[in-house]
């Protein structure tokens, strides 16, 4: 053997992450000159012209290096958030925070993480990378979560429950006081983490959400991202809001400069732009209506969400199964995500797009179904 070419014995064993078919390539293969892309969860309304102004204006600042802990970013976030900012640690999206929780709070070889089946792939790959057990109690059949399955992956050695509302793909919200009920039945080494990173889109928060009751609940940590309600996916802005010690200890070892210092200028014009906040809230929330119409006009069955996407089922007695919608679609430069990877051979994922998009897709279904 190349000795050069020795690693980890598990590590030949990892797929790298697939985010699903990009505008490009649909455009290559199709021949076509605009597609619409509903797959990915992204703001319907793209980038807030405030932000896209800013990044204008400070790109001569791209020369230097960010301030290490991003403390701009971290006072900005307390006060929107109404926490203190000892709490908050940027990072380069919420990945890079679950990557340093479980680095930092399980020991390989000795601690195990929980989640439910299916979940965020980030979890189960960063608890592999890390040699840490993985764990994982699956939804019901209608996506609810089964608490008592979950707790009973639970011991001693339970270093980090995984938790993420709204969920994904099915965009299931639980009510807060079933997240209270595990926050406390979780064994006391165990760090509960919520991943919310499509709150923004669940109203009213507070019926779902523990961010502002925190100080009652030690063990539980908060991720939240940029990427969606503010439309800064490709910006890789995220952060988590932790329990005081834990932030302390994620900013001793995370890596200085992960935050850009453009990323950084647009997170901050972001939470100051509440008109384009109201904007997409209106046209999630819009687009969700009229989509859930349609579809289900067309005989599809459309699964209940609190986050911006959904899960629609094929009608009954389709010619076409969910893989050959998603073909078809494809052909007429329109991308949603097929759900076989999570065990769902009959459904698809659609992500609101704008008003265009959304009426383009009911279009299209409605010639490929008739």
């Amino acid at each position: 053997m190349n000795e050069i070419r020795t690693v980890r014995s598990e590590i030949p064993e990892f797929e790298a992450y697939s985010p699903g078919l990009s505008i490009d390539e649909i455009k290559a293969r199709f021949g076509l000159s605009a597609v619409i892309k509903m797959a990915s969860n992204e703001n319907p309304l793209g980038t807030s012209p405030v932000v896209q102004q800013v990044l204008r204006d400070k790109a001569g600042l791209a020369f230097r290096y960010a301030q290490a802990g991003s403390p701009k970013l971290t006072a900005a976030l307390a006060k929107h958030l109404g926490v203190a900012p000892e709490r908050i640690v940027a990072g380069n999206g919420s990945d890079e925070i679950i990557d340093l929780l479980v680095r930092i709070k399980a020991r390989p070889g000795v601690d195990n993480i929980i989640a439910f089946k299916p979940c965020f792939s980030m979890y189960k790959l960063q608890a592999r990378l890390c040699g840490v057990e993985f764990r994982q109690a699956p939804l019901r059949e209608d996506f609810s979560f089964d608490w008592a399955g979950l707790l009973a992956l639970a011991d001693e050695n339970t270093a980090i429950c995984f938790v993420t509302t709204p969920d994904n793909p099915s965009g299931y919200t639980p009510p807060v006081a079933e997240l209270e009920a595990l926050a406390r039945a979780l064994p006391p080494q165990c760090l509960l983490v919520i991943d919310e990173a499509y709150m923004d889109f669940a109203v009213p928060q507070e019926s779902f959400s523990l961010l502002s009751r925190l100080e009652e609940f030690p063990n539980v940590a908060i991720l939240r991202t940029f990427s969606k309600m503010y439309g800064l996916a490709g910006l890789r802005l995220g952060y988590g809001v932790l329990p005081e010690w834990l932030a302390d200890y994620c900013l001793r070892v995370k890596l200085p400069f992960s935050v850009n210092i453009l990323a950084e200028e647009a997170g901050l014009a972001a939470l100051e732009d509440r008109d384009f906040l109201q904007a997409t809230m209106e046209a999630v929330h819009s687009g969700m209506q009229y989509l859930e119409r349609e579809l289900t006009a067309l005989g599809c069955t459309v699964r209940p969400s609190r986050a911006n996407f959904f899960i629609f089922d094929m009608p009954a007695g389709a010619q076409l199964d969910a893989k050959g919608l998603f073909e078809a679609l494809l052909e007429r430069g329109i991308i949603l995500r097929p759900l076989g990877s999570y065990g769902l051979p009959n459904s698809l994922r659609v992500s609101v797009g704008s008003a265009f998009e959304n009426s383009e897709l009911v279009r299209a279904m409605g010639d490929i179904l008739s």
